[in-house]
């Protein structure tokens, strides 16, 4: 997984006032949990955390403070101001590469479906899934591969497994299908196993129900 480092400032005061003085001068308090010491407070420019927070993809963070010290960490939480939508605070995780931690990691698909060019829609009930690993080796992304995919098919938990990270949901949790819409069309392989299928049963000696009809009023008469 990729890293993206932060260079923040330790912070020596934590009460209301000075939380606010450094939102007005753009910066964002922070707190780094899970250390043998107590929590860390420190604080970044908000545009430092651009490209962690606005991004479809996973991360691992460098923290860097000005007093020498180095975290390794991941984001645990974030919180938004309601109308400005400005970051008014970020809560971090401090991580060791010998211990596993889970994170949410983004689904990714990749090709196009059989089924949704014949008009199906593709369901996705998970945009994120849960992902239990060492920092090296959790993945930036799950990519899933929809190109085999057909009107009813679907993908499971059990089908994504990797030797590398263990995925934290049901082995029979659906990820993505595709399903039936008003607008999909019948796929000509579905209708060609169809057609064998009717050719099969007439050559076993099924008879057409209007034969066997014909055939009881020959005899009636």
């Amino acid at each position: 997984m990729k890293s993206i480092t932060i260079d923040g400032s330790q912070r020596e005061s934590v009460g209301k006032k000075s939380t606010k003085a450094l939102r007005n001068a753009g910066q964002v308090p922070c707190v780094l949990y899970g250390g043998e010491a107590k929590p860390v407070h420190f604080t970044a420019p908000e545009l430092a955390f651009s490209k962690l927070v606005y991004t479809p993809n996973a991360h691992t963070v460098v923290i860097k403070l000005d007093n020498g010290d180095t975290f390794d960490a991941v984001m645990q939480d974030i919180q938004f101001h309601p109308v400005t939508d400005n970051i008014m605070h970020i809560d971090f995780y401090e991580i060791y590469e010998d211990k596993t931690i889970t994170m949410e990691i983004p689904v990714k698909t990749i090709g196009a479906s059989k089924g949704v060019l014949n008009g199906g829609n593709l369901r996705m009930p998970y945009r994120k899934l849960r992902v239990k690993a060492i920092p090296s080796k959790l993945p930036d992304f799950i990519e899933i591969d929809i190109t085999p995919l057909k009107i009813g098919d679907k993908v499971l938990i059990e089908e994504l497994k990797n030797d590398d990270y263990d995925l934290i949901h049901p082995d029979n949790t659906v990820v993505c299908q595709v399903r039936r819409s008003r607008l999909a069309v019948v796929d000509v392989e579905e209708d060609e196993d169809e057609d064998l299928e009717g050719e099969e049963g007439a050559e076993a000696g099924d008879v057409p129900a209007t034969e066997t009809d014909d055939v009881a009023a020959v005899k009636d008469e």
